[in-house]
Order: structure tokens, then sequence, then C-alpha cells
């Protein structure tokens, strides 16, 4: 595998046999940046289910500020951690060994935000909604933020409460949708809390 664009464009990455993972193709890769090119610079990106880390290393050669590496599969982390040694971009990446789920509550209890979340776990393990419901309930997305799903042709909504379709590609067997956090959703919280409205609000956008 190798950096497709940015300035690390044409390094190789290691890992591309990690057992339980599935390397984004190339083809998919080169389109899904296309895509969300104007949200990468100084961007603090989350790479959920990294394997090789190949998208949250795309990101960093693509401008992000920082980007913070998740898998729980051991292999995975070291194979991370050689490419971003080999890469020379420590200063730019923080890797952690753990679970989606005690991930996002960790960096709930530190206060730490994301513009950029990619979401591609391994085999269509079926966390999607769940993540996303996760994500929402701990307010870890800045306002504009990007999450990206990449999954087997799945079936998913067009909105998730504060989170709308933003765009979305087909490629053969395999599928990529954006969200975007809703700034009028934004919006709308602070008027509400500020006529005491706030938790009818919440209410109504957890029936949709």
């Amino acid at each position: 595998m190798k950096v497709i664009s940015g300035l690390l464009k044409g390094r190789n990455i290691s890992g591309y046999n990690i057992d339980g993972t599935r390397p984004t193709m190339d083809r998919v890769k080169e389109s899904l940046f296309a895509m969300i090119q104007e949200y990468l610079k100084e961007s603090i990106v989350l790479d959920l289910f990294a394997g090789s880390g190949q998208l949250g290393i795309e990101a960093i050669s693509n401008g992000a500020k920082h980007c913070f590496f998740i898998d729980n599969n051991k292999e995975a982390i070291n194979t991370i951690k050689n490419n971003i040694q080999n890469l020379n971009i420590k200063n730019k990446s923080t890797i952690v060994l753990s679970d989606w789920k005690k991930s996002l509550n960790d960096f709930s209890k530190q206060n730490i935000k994301f513009d950029i979340i990619f979401i591609d776990p391994p085999y269509d393990y079926d966390v999607y909604e769940k993540i996303l419901e996760k994500v929402i309930t701990l307010d870890i997305l800045n306002i504009n933020g990007l999450i990206i799903l990449e999954h087997s042709n799945l079936n998913f909504k067009d909105k998730y409460s504060n989170l709308t379709l933003y765009k979305e590609k087909k490629y053969g067997n395999k599928s990529v949708n954006i969200y975007k956090k809703d700034w009028h959703f934004f919006l709308c919280m602070i008027i509400f809390s500020r006529i005491g409205w706030e938790e009818k609000w919440r209410k109504i956008i957890k029936k949709q």
C-alpha cells in the first residue's frame, strides 16, 4: 500500500494483510479524499478502526493537524506505530490500543472533539449506527464535522439527530456515506436552551 496524495504521496504503508482488517482500495480512497479535501486542513481526525492506519495517514498527508489511531488489535497497533515512525509523523499522531466504546468515552471525558471521524469496522461488524448514536450522545464531533462510513452496501438513514447525509457513493460492492454535523441543529439548541425548551427539543430529535 502507498499514500496516494498529499505531502507523503508515494510513500509505502505496511499492513495490507493484518488479520481481521480490510484495507480501503486505492480507487475508493482517492475518491473519498477528493470528496473531503476542503475539510482536511488543520483538522483533528479520528481513525476509529485504524488497521494499518492508512486513512489517518492519508489525512495527515493532506493537511490534518493530528490523528488519533484506535484499534483493539495488537498487530494493527504495532503496524501503525511502525508506519508512523517510518513516515516521521509521530508529532501528529496518537495511537491507542482500545475498543471503540472505551475510546469514545475516554475522548468525551478528556473533552477531545474531532473534525473528521473514519468508521470502517472489519467484516461489517454491526456497530455503525451504535457508533453514530454514541458520537451524538457524547458530542465529540465539532460543528460542520464529518463522519465517514465505509461499508458493504448497507442501508442507512439520511439523518441521525444532528447528523445529515452529506455525500454518498457506491464502488461495486463497497459504499461510502459521509454525514455532516448540522450547524442549524446547534443554533436551535442555543435558542431553545435560552427559552427553557432544551429538554423538549432533545425529545423531539430523539424521535427522528
